[in-house]
């Protein structure tokens, strides 16, 4: 089932695995999917002789991984082709200790604080660029705190229990059968859920003094990257306080126009800004969530989620920008039962289903045409007068049979049955007249919203949230700097938050200088 070029990868991936491994694999002679994750795991095995496989008969289909013949409390529900490949690979890396992807000890500690048994379940499909984040950081949790366990489930093929559960988005996830989470998220962000709802002992989670550097970018996108370099150019001590590393561009499948790089990917950039980062000396501090921001004379001192505290003269905000909600009735309780906001993640659980898109820009206009391929029948409303989006795209939308697209539309309710969404309600803006559509799901694609809450009471935004900076990124707060899509320059795009990110950078150390942050 692997390749031989795809098997010497793997046999070069697991040459330094110390410990040995068993996949231990349940599965009934009937499941249709028998074979192939037999074969998939066998050929896994067959690449280190650390791991075998021990097959069983069973009444579905799962495996679990042992390390040293002990259940590590990582288990799937799946076979583990597509995006969830890497998180196998990981699952077993990680357990022996490896892996790029571990938290630094302040954020392990967090994990190991956690309180009670926790059974994480994750329902995934393969075809989903969000669903392997969440996973891996999961089974990356049950390595630390082994009171953690963890099950990756593929819904296409556990689909009587995806339909008895209502699952409309994925990555969807269950803590001891609660509903918790869905969509892309980071490891902090799933962490803090989880201390949210279990509680953490905080004798056992590290506090630390405060640390004082340079400069602090808080952010760690396009902007947040290119601003952490800058400064460390002039010799500055950086820190970088991230959720993330690439940021929103995570989410991106296909980038074409960042000028030199003809094509390039989302998650590929992301690692790019990264790597690029670690060429200098830049303290890279992920999965962290600043809570508030306090001054004390020209110190900016920033708290982090966790009991971190960072001091610096010098802040950089570059925190970026997240899908916008409609705010209306019945959005909240539905997200994830039939409200989504990736076409590419959650788009086949409404293959043959009759769809909304909300908003006519480029977003829009792409999930749309996706959704065209999957879907029975596309409607897409606009609040505007026209569409927004490219005229290439438009001339797309319009060749399709099974699209309608209506003009002058503001959404003001989603409607649900009490366990989905069943349809939408909708204000003709020249008429005022109100209907409601059925339908079976809705792709909110209205734009970006600035992360700019944390600060909002600290520095001057306008009425859409972002950050107001002259031409040199200051805010109104000297030393306080603000750059990229949180900020309110015009048009938000790769290319110019990188230019906004070291043009922040620059105004930072020209204060330094001439001693405007002492």
């Amino acid at each position: 089932m692997l390749d031989n070029a795809l098997k010497e990868q793997v046999r070069s991936i697991f040459a330094e695995l110390s410990s040995t491994y068993t996949l231990d694999i349940y599965v009934s002679n009937q499941h249709e999917s028998r074979q192939e994750l037999v074969e998939l795991l066998e050929d896994l095995a067959s690449c280190s002789d650390k791991i075998q496989c021990c097959l069983n008969e069973g009444d579905g289909l799962e495996f679990y991984l042992l390390k040293e013949g002990i259940r590590t409390g990582i288990k799937f529900r799946a076979v583990p082709n597509g995006h969830e490949f890497s998180t196998l690979l990981l699952a077993i890396l990680n357990s022996d200790g490896k892996g790029k992807n571990f938290p630094d000890e302040f954020i392990q500690n967090r994990v190991k604080a956690l309180k009670g048994k926790i059974n994480i379940t994750t329902y995934v499909s393969l075809t989903c660029t969000n669903c392997p984040d969440v996973a891996q950081s999961f089974n990356l949790m049950c390595v630390l705190n082994p009171d953690i366990q963890h099950e990756t489930v593929d819904g296409a093929i556990n689909q009587e229990e995806v339909e008895r559960l209502k699952i409309q988005g994925v990555p969807a996830v269950y803590a001891d059968g609660e509903f918790i989470h869905s969509g892309r998220a980071d490891f902090g962000e799933l962490l803090a859920k989880l201390e949210t709802k279990y509680g953490s002992d905080e004798t056992s989670a590290s506090k630390s003094d405060t640390k004082h550097y340079d400069v602090v970018v808080v952010g760690g996108g396009p902007a947040g990257s290119a601003a952490a370099i800058y400064s460390a150019r002039k010799g500055l001590k950086v820190a970088v306080l991230a959720d993330r590393i690439g940021g929103q561009v995570k989410e991106t499948v296909g980038i074409e126009n960042l000028i030199s790089v003809t094509k390039t990917t989302g998650g590929q950039l992301a690692n790019d800004l990264k790597a690029h980062m670690e060429e200098y000396a830049i303290d890279i501090l992920e999965n962290r969530r600043v809570e508030r921001v306090e001054l004390d004379g020209n110190q900016k001192i920033l708290y982090v989620k966790g009991g971190e505290v960072y001091a610096t003269p010098a802040l950089i905000i570059a925190t970026g920008a997240s899908w916008r909600k409609l705010n209306v009735e019945g959005e909240n309780q539905h997200i994830g039962k039939g409200v989504a906001f990736c076409p590419h993640c959650d788009g086949p659980f409404y293959k043959g289903k009759h769809v909304a898109v909300v908003g006519g820009g480029n977003s829009g206009i792409e999930a749309a045409i996706d959704l065209a391929g999957i879907c029975s029948k596309v409607t897409v409303f606009e609040f505007m007068e026209d569409l927004k989006a490219d005229k290439v795209l438009q001339e797309k939308l319009r060749s399709l049979p099974n699209v309608d697209v209506f003009l002058h539309s503001q959404t003001t309710e989603v409607i649900g049955n009490g366990e989905k969404v069943v349809g939408i309600k909708v204000k003709n803006r020249e008429t005022e007249e109100e209907r409601i559509v059925d339908l079976d799901g809705i792709f909110v694609q209205i734009g970006l919203v600035a992360n700019s809450a944390t600060f909002k009471d600290l520095v001057e935004t306008n009425r859409m949230g972002e950050i107001v900076t002259d031409e040199y990124c200051r805010t109104n707060i000297p030393g306080i700097y603000a750059a990229g899509d949180v900020a309110n320059v015009p048009y938000k795009q790769i290319i110019i938050s990188m230019g906004e990110g070291a043009k922040a950078a620059l105004s930072a150390f020209d204060d330094r200088i001439r001693g405007v942050l002492d």
